[in-house]
């Protein structure tokens, strides 16, 4: 017998990921377990073989007379324009007409009657280029007088050249921080079904079904109503499906229209690495001005990035790179410059935390450094630099920290994981010499929740109550494995006070919900949530003026009991008060709608309210290094995070953890390489390095905040959990450096760049050891 007293599925509770039995199962269907119409076409990408060059002719010829081959797309095949700039910067062709800008860049399309019949076509064109120059990184750009992909973003508050001057310590240093593969599980792949008409439907895996919508309504000169985009879920995104998808829809709609055909198109994940974007590379150069208290007076940071070929997302990744520059950190006087480089290589594009990690890092390094130079625990210079009251509340782009609980946050972490002990004790054990030497350390992160483009903090949804008590919901986020869809139906489940197993959770269509923004930013549950909120509101007000009507009641003594409804003193099943209500002609749908209140960004002036709130966390890692080899392990971390008062604590423990090792990963074993041809040499599992399970700490102690509650109005006052745990990882990062600069008595930072592999770690003991060290 069920229990009358609550529903299953409440807000605020533990519950199951709608589709985890279903993913380890196999039983989840992604795109490419849709099943193919008869006649069904596959796509394959020809890709340039040279870094920059002048395309003086392509000779496509074999590649057509190749078996199985059907034809072949090129810029001409395209309809309307040849461009998926999400920028509309019109800088990033579908297929380009005379230069070639990096090295795997799409030149054509090949179609055939087999995937395997394409992809051996496609090696068979014969181009021939006229070579050019090339800059691979951001530096090699500047040198070589390459432009900005887009407008740089300066930050100012306070006058940080004459406070520089001015400070008792100053230091000066360089930082480089890699990119990073998204490496999802699912690679990209699309499959376009021509109708009549101009009508294609196209079923995907991106972060973005509107921008999808639209990019392939743009390249068909079509307009968007013709164009359906369907995703059901997404093995994996991270960031990488919101921009870089267009490219694969395109190709597959162009040539389902062009043959009136199904066509799919799906690359090897090779393929995938180098044509598609990755976290941004940053060389970042800072100065910072601190007093012998070790209290910040002063920063300047240049940060340059390693953009692309095209503008992509760059302009918005480098903005929010400055925005988290601080950390959670007040700078009485700064100047934060972006400088979006463009590059030969591929264009980069968001990735969790779109930005938000490489400006973090930069303010971790300037603590370190502090620490370092006046020999004190890195632990006291963050405390001492954490924002506060009395002036000390304003950051850099000029917004005022209202809901700061880092200080709660960092003292139970630091008494929870016993971290003053465990610190002598690492001292003590690298005091005795030897060739395994530790680290730990407690690093913070606060991170602004909201899209920085304002127009996307909007959300809608589709809610129907059908006559049997049944509820279908649609929304515009999509699910990719982050527990979206369970979230938002414990939402509607709550309003109706229903178990959750009645909503059925429908895959993201561009048919039912418009305009929707990508499920990114960390904000997928606050503007889905409260659009759905608002659809069941609306609903639910109607029900409570039928029964108000039909029993003569008064709006008060109508109560949505568990599955029941009360009206006075009489008590209804919800399956037969749905059914009266459909008798009575009470309409049972509704659209709901949400935006983002109070935020405002005035780019040109560098100030406003770009974030609604902040998320907040901190952890704390211990590591193990070998100084012979550079090898190293996590012995130990311990993860306090906020996550406000959490619709589904289990679903956000679970992103804490992941989000955890995928910014540990980037730190330590993730590293791309370009070879000095241009050519990406860790494209593929083989040579590119994520963390295995074996990597993760030995001991992992994740704990949520549980008292924590937004003060602002979000859905249930949760908070985003997607990317702000990601950056936690950066306690391992310096928790190695500590390790470093135990071989020199800590006596210099030891300015690791970013990942630290052993390779890197190896070089830094012998770089400290070397300048006479013990």
């Amino acid at each position: 017998m069920n229990d009358q007293s609550t529903i299953r599925g409440a807000v605020h509770s533990d519950l199951q990921h709608d589709s985890a039995i279903k993913h380890v199962t196999g039983r989840a269907t992604y795109t490419d377990d849709i099943a193919e119409p008869v006649g069904t076409l596959h796509a394959y990408l020809g890709v340039a073989t040279e870094t920059h060059a002048r395309i003086r002719k392509i000779d496509l010829a074999p590649v057509r007379a190749a078996p199985g081959v059907i034809g072949v797309l090129t810029a001409e095949d395209i309809p309307g324009h040849n461009d998926i700039s999400p920028t509309g910067r019109e800088d990033e062709p579908v297929f380009p007409t005379d230069k070639v800008e990096f090295n795997g860049q799409p030149l054509f399309a090949v179609v055939a009657e087999t995937r395997d019949a394409a992809r051996r076509a496609a090696e068979l064109a014969r181009i021939d280029y006229e070579p050019l120059s090339h800059a691979l990184d951001p530096v090699a750009a500047q040198a070589a007088g390459y432009p900005h992909v887009t407008d740089p973003l300066t930050l100012s508050r306070g006058d940080a050249a004459t406070a520089l001057e001015g400070a008792q310590n100053r230091i000066t240093g360089r930082m480089v921080v890699g990119g990073q593969d998204h490496m999802y599980l699912e690679g990209h792949i699309a499959f376009a079904v021509p109708g009549e008409d101009d009508d294609v439907i196209v079923h995907c895996s991106t972060q973005h079904p509107s921008e999808a919508q639209h990019m392939v309504a743009h390249v068909l000169g079509v307009p968007s109503n013709a164009v359906t985009v369907n995703v059901r879920r997404m093995g994996g995104g991270f960031g990488g499906k919101e921009s870089q998808m267009n490219l694969f829809c395109a190709v597959a709609a162009i040539a389902a229209k062009k043959w009136n055909r199904a066509v799919k198109i799906r690359p090897d994940r090779d393929q995938d690495m180098t044509a598609t974007g990755k976290r941004h590379d940053f060389v970042i150069d800072y100065e910072v001005g601190f007093d012998d208290a070790g209290r910040i007076q002063a920063v300047d940071g240049q940060f340059a990035a390693r953009c692309g070929f095209s503008s992509d997302l760059s302009g918005p990744v480098t903005d929010r790179a400055l925005f988290h520059a601080d950390n959670a950190y007040f700078y009485p006087h700064v100047r934060l410059e972006s400088h979006p480089m463009k590059t030969n290589t591929v264009s980069n594009t968001a990735f969790r935390g779109f930005g938000g990690p490489q400006g973090v890092i930069a303010a971790e390094r300037m603590i370190e450094e502090i620490a370092y130079a006046l020999g004190r625990d890195t632990l006291e210079i963050r405390k001492a630099n954490f924002y506060g009251s009395d002036g000390r509340d304003v950051t850099p782009y000029h917004q005022t920290v209202e809901d700061n609980i880092m200080p709660r946050i960092v003292e139970e972490l630091e008494a929870g994981a016993d971290y003053q002990a465990r610190r002598q004790a690492v001292l003590d054990h690298n005091a005795g010499g030897g060739i395994i030497r530790r680290g730990i350390a407690l690093t913070p992160v606060k991170f602004g929740i909201s899209f920085t483009a304002t127009w996307y903090n909007q959300a809608g949804a589709l809610v129907h109550v059908y006559n049997d008590g049944s509820i279908h919901l649609n929304h515009g986020g999509t699910e990719m494995g982050q527990g979206l869809n369970t979230k938002v139906s414990q939402v509607v489940a709550d309003t109706f006070q229903v178990d959750v197993d009645r909503i059925k959770i429908t895959r993201t269509t561009t048919e039912k919900v418009p305009n929707t923004s990508a499920t990114a930013a960390s904000s997928g549950s606050d503007l889905n949530g409260m659009a759905a909120l608002d659809a069941a509101e609306q609903i639910k007000a109607r029900l409570i003026d039928f029964a108000v009507e039909r029993w003569q009641a008064e709006p008060s003594e109508v109560r949505f009991l568990p599955n029941r409804v009360q009206i006075r003193d009489e008590v209804i099943a919800f399956n037969d008060f749905i059914k009266q209500a459909y008798m009575a002609r009470v309409h049972l749908s509704a659209a709901g709608f949400y935006k983002t209140p109070k935020i405002h960004w005035d780019r040109a002036t560098g100030k406003g309210r770009p974030f609604y709130y902040y998320a907040y966390g901190a952890a704390c890692s211990e590591v193990e290094i070998d100084t012979l080899t550079g090898e190293y392990r996590v012995l130990r971390t311990d993860i306090l995070h906020d996550v406000g008062r959490s619709l589904n604590p289990v679903l956000d423990k679970g992103q804490v953890e992941g989000a955890f090792i995928q910014g540990m990963g980037w730190l330590t074993t993730e590293e791309l390489w370009w070879d000095e041809a241009g050519r990406l040499r860790t494209h593929a599992p083989s040579t590119y390095k994520i963390p295995l399970a074996s990597d993760r700490p030995r001991e992992f102690n994740v704990k949520l905040a549980d008292w924590s509650e937004n003060r602002e109005m979000t859905i249930k006052r949760s908070k985003a959990v997607g990317e702000p745990p990601f950056m936690l990882g950066i306690s391992v990062f310096e928790a190695l450096s500590m390790a470093v600069a135990s071989v020199a008595d800590y006596r210099e930072c030891p300015r690791l760049d970013a990942p630290a592999t052993p390779e890197r770690v190896l070089m830094a003991v012998e770089r400290l050891q070397g300048r006479g060290a013990s």
